[in-house]
């Protein structure tokens, strides 16, 4: 058996997220149909997270097994970025060892949320507009912080079915960029919305709501009601995943 990466990049406004659900369209499936297609056989693909609906990535990887691949993988790259729609687009696919799993050897994960501090028509589907005036010091105070925990509880979506809510945070910023701040995060693993949580809380400190300590005592409480709301998924862009 052979295994092979994909390299991805998608815009995921017309997907209810990667994974496969019942009664909704996903990036997952639509790989999934075209690849079996091009490969006359029924391949299963496993990717590197799930990203909630509306969520964007600029770097995604996924696996999958084959018994021998026919095509050479440039050849299967190109015919499967002409059978993709435009919003998914397959940057390299390449053989691996067996043991290397898309998102069990995954080491770090990268996440940047946008936010658009004017109206910008150019980029109101992949960022968020915030107009209001923000203490970005305060924010990158509060954002310290986080990497002195390690239980993310309070920034989880409710019920979930993962075995912990612990994650080990690297780093974690804002960057204005001209009439855009960025926040910048990565992380081994990360919890269902809990970026779009942490940006949110960070937002009410910007705006004077919070101090920057109390995020301390947010993510002590472990309780997802004492967090901030949680932006909009359509500034949330999958940067980067770092493999051994």
């Amino acid at each position: 058996m052979q295994r092979y990466f994909i390299k991805l990049a998608y815009n995921g406004a017309n997907y209810h997220g990667w994974q496969i659900q019942e009664n909704a369209h996903s990036v997952q499936v639509e790989i999934i149909e075209k690849l079996s297609v091009l490969l006359n056989e029924n391949v299963s693909i496993i990717g590197c997270g799930r990203t909630d609906t509306g969520v964007h990535a600029r770097e995604f990887y996924a696996h999958f097994d084959v018994n021998e691949l026919k095509l050479n993988t440039k050849d299967l790259a190109y015919k499967l970025n002409n059978f993709l729609p435009a919003d998914i687009a397959i940057h390299n696919i390449y053989r691996v060892t067996p043991d290397m799993h898309s998102r069990f050897s995954a080491v770090s994960r990268t996440y940047s949320y946008y936010i658009s501090l004017i109206k910008n028509p150019f980029s109101e589907k992949t960022s968020y507009y915030y107009n209001c005036d923000l203490d970005i010091e305060a924010m990158n105070k509060a954002s310290n912080f986080l990497l002195d925990h390690n239980d993310f509880t309070s920034f989880s979506k409710l019920h979930t079915q993962t075995a912990t809510n612990n994650c080990v945070i690297q780093l974690a910023r804002f960057e204005k960029i001209n009439n855009e701040l960025v926040f910048t995060i990565t992380a081994d693993r990360f919890l269902r919305n809990m970026v779009r949580a942490i940006v949110g809380t960070l937002l009410e400190i910007g705006k004077g709501k919070l101090e920057s300590d109390d995020i301390n005592k947010i993510i002590e409480a472990k309780d997802r009601s004492k967090a901030g709301f949680s932006v909009p998924a359509h500034g949330l862009f999958l940067e980067r995943i770092e493999y051994p």
